[in-house]
């Protein structure tokens, strides 16, 4: 296997070659991607050259730019060596982390270990791709209650998803429980045709969906039916104490601050709990009444409370989903954490 035509100008200030020798050579195959397009997505994205020829593979740019192309796949290629699947998404998300913190200290390529920015569930691992993924991955694993504000696409409620599985899996809980506003501006279910089930699963489809991707079919619809995981609105949440739970609530911003000082008290001993919302897209009929935004400015500072940003270029679905999203809200801010 060999790679050798450049695809882009290099540039010669501080320009170095660096050799990676590889020792699974039949990995390399998934590590390049499909006609190179792993590959490709580096020399864009760093403005590197790669060249491969049997095991050894060869990077060539700035120095700055050529160690992150390595470090990004030697990573990659260490997750394709515990038998996990990688592709063009997992390559954008190792380069964005590898400019915040170095990729070094979150994987030990050599020594097999599993990275500390990862979640482990039946069916994946999900590795974070941005480096506010990175710092929400370390707040699941030790903050009691966590705000995550951002866009769609950011993985705020997937992640936590996820984490909530692991956490159940492992049996540091015991139950999962995941809830939504059930319409915009409240739980008016009575309009809705069906029964109480049929009223409230399309507002709570999505959370279905990242269960699904967790854990086999079989084990979501038994531990629902026997309530270690349950999925209900926001209304169902009121007079319960939820001890020895992981909890999530998905957009959040449509929550009042009465309803969000409801859903906070319901914190109970060994637990721990999400927040997850976009405030920029609040659909309360009151401008400035999100429980959302009151909370995160009420709590800021709290010990055992995270505030995580992310932001516009975050979105780890499709890029032109992130290209969207800065047209209808403006320019991406920097992410913060707070607690």
């Amino acid at each position: 296997m060999s790679k050798k035509a450049p695809r882009g100008p290099l540039v010669a200030t501080d320009r170095v070659r660096l050799e990676i020798e590889f020792d699974k050579v039949q990995l390399l195959g998934p590590l390049f991607g499909q006609y190179d397009q792993n590959l490709i997505a580096l020399e864009g994205q760093l403005g590197v050259y790669i060249s491969a020829r049997g095991n050894r593979v060869v990077v060539e740019g700035q120095a700055d730019a050529a160690a992150r192309a390595r470090d990004v796949m030697t990573t990659l290629y260490s997750r394709l060596v515990k038998g996990e699947q990688i592709d063009t998404g997992d390559v954008l998300g190792a380069i964005a982390i590898a400019s915040d913190p170095p990729l070094d200290g979150m994987v030990q390529a050599e020594s097999g270990t599993a990275p500390t920015a990862a979640i482990r569930t039946r069916r994946k691992t999900i590795v974070a791709r941005s480096p506010t993924q990175v710092r929400y991955i370390e707040a699941l694993g030790s903050s009691d209650i966590i705000f995550a504000l951002g866009p769609a696409g950011t993985g705020k409620t997937y992640l936590a998803v996820a984490q909530a599985v692991s956490q159940l899996i492992a049996g540091s809980v015991d139950r999962l429980i995941l809830s939504r506003p059930a319409v915009e501006a409240g739980e008016r279910l009575g309009f809705l045709p069906g029964d109480m089930k049929e009223k409230v699963d399309p507002y709570l489809r999505p959370l279905y969906d990242a269960l699904y991707d967790m854990l086999p079919a079989e084990q979501v619809e038994r531990r629902l039916a026997s309530g270690e995981i349950e999925i209900a609105p926001l209304a169902f949440m009121r007079g319960r104490t939820l001890a020895n739970a992981f909890i999530i609530l998905d957009e959040a911003q449509n929550t009042t601050p009465l309803q969000m000082k409801m859903f906070l008290t319901r914190f109970g001993e060994r637990s721990r709990m999400v927040i997850c919302g976009d405030p920029n897209q609040v659909d309360l009929p009151v401008a400035g009444s999100s429980g959302l935004v009151d909370a995160v400015r009420k709590l800021d500072g709290i010990e055992g409370i995270a505030t995580l940003r992310f932001s516009v270029k975050e979105v780890v679905r499709h890029p032109i989903v992130g290209r969207i999203v800065e047209a209808y809200e403006g320019p991406a801010q920097d992410s913060t954490l707070h607690g």
